[in-house]
């Protein structure tokens, strides 16, 4: 299928109002694209993240309220769009355990919504996003594309499923599509349960203690500013059909190394401890995560600016910042966990 240029771009974000998307979406409006941003319908009249960046942006979205899992308004918010960034998912892995038929619903569900609804459309580009998660513990690394899939968790099996749909789709019906797989994105706005707000968080209230998870397993961290950048990439690439590319730096530090890493940036003397309740079930742990984004760097020409020891260092700098001075947007009456 080749794209008519002479059609006004117009593109659909799901999930714009969450951590990646709202991010996507404010450069996505800075870089002059024409955007209808799909927002969880809630009570609160809340857009999320959205509601924090400049009006002069803000004013220039298009907002849809809905709900992913209902087919009849995911088919309303995809018209005359013929672009798609699918961001919108549970990624929560602990609430997964508890809450199974919701991830199956809001991921895979979700996504089987949007390809039926535009399988019969002249779509230019469906662009997914997916998770390193998928992969599991590392059976070679660096993990590249090709490395097996092995869900380790019910959160990690329903984006394997929604990936699977994606590729069948592009088979079955030729809908062009890129799958996207961040190895851990982190940066401002990110959610208290993921873990490097988790940490911050816990010495921003002046804790003598950090309570985690598992201590050693190793992750892959990629600044939000790279994972963006990539995204729009894919937009702006050549490639149609059943691309996959990983988005990592190669960079890899064990979460107690991480914990240690913050607490002597934030200037605090803090133990670090693996907490039972904060652990997932032993066999469904991932402990090693390391991509291979030679594929992203040489196809997508993804050129990612906080690379290795010293990138990291200066993003996790920016990141603390963030948090640091925005704590009138972060609620930390809950017990948060990774």
């Amino acid at each position: 299928m080749i794209y008519d240029n002479s059609i006004p771009m117009k593109i659909l974000v799901t999930g714009s109002e969450g951590f990646i998307g709202s991010h996507l979406t404010e450069e996505l409006v800075k870089l002059g694209y024409d955007v209808r941003a799909f927002i969880m319908y809630n009570s609160f009249n809340s857009n999320g993240w959205l509601n924090t960046i400049p009006f002069e942006i803000k004013k220039k979205i298009d907002f849809f309220y809905g709900d992913i899992r209902d087919s009849e308004l995911v088919k309303n918010a995809t018209r005359n769009c013929n672009v798609i960034f699918h961001l919108a998912a549970l990624i929560g892995i602990p609430y997964s355990y508890i809450a199974s038929r919701s991830y199956i619903e809001t991921n895979v569900i979700g996504t089987l919504n949007l390809l039926n609804a535009i399988k019969d459309t002249n779509i230019h580009k469906f662009i997914h996003t997916s998770t390193s998660e998928v992969y599991g513990t590392a059976q070679y690394i660096p993990i590249d594309e090709k490395h097996p899939l092995n869900a380790q968790s019910p959160y990690a099996a329903s984006k394997t499923a929604a990936d699977q749909l994606v590729l069948s789709y592009t088979k079955s019906f030729k809908i062009p599509s890129i799958i996207i797989r961040p190895f851990n994105t982190f940066g401002p706005r990110q959610s208290l349960r993921a873990i490097i707000p988790t940490i911050i968080t816990q010495l921003i209230q002046n804790s003598d203690q950090i309570k985690l998870g598992s201590l050693t397993p190793t992750r892959d961290f990629t600044y939000i500013e790279d994972t963006v950048d990539a995204l729009i990439l894919s937009l702006k690439s050549q490639f149609q059909y059943s691309e996959i590319f990983n988005l990592g730096t190669g960079y890899e530090i064990s979460i107690k190394s991480l914990a240690e890493l913050i607490s002597k940036k934030m200037g605090k003397d803090t133990c670090v401890f693996d907490d039972d309740i904060r652990k997932r079930p032993i066999n469904s742990e991932v402990e090693r995560l390391i991509s291979n984004n030679e594929k992203a760097i040489n196809e997508l020409s993804w050129n990612p600016k906080y690379v290795n020891e010293n990138g990291f260092n200066l993003a996790l700098d920016k990141t603390i910042k963030w948090f640091k001075d925005n704590k009138n947007l972060i609620n930390y009456s809950s017990n948060y966990i990774r």
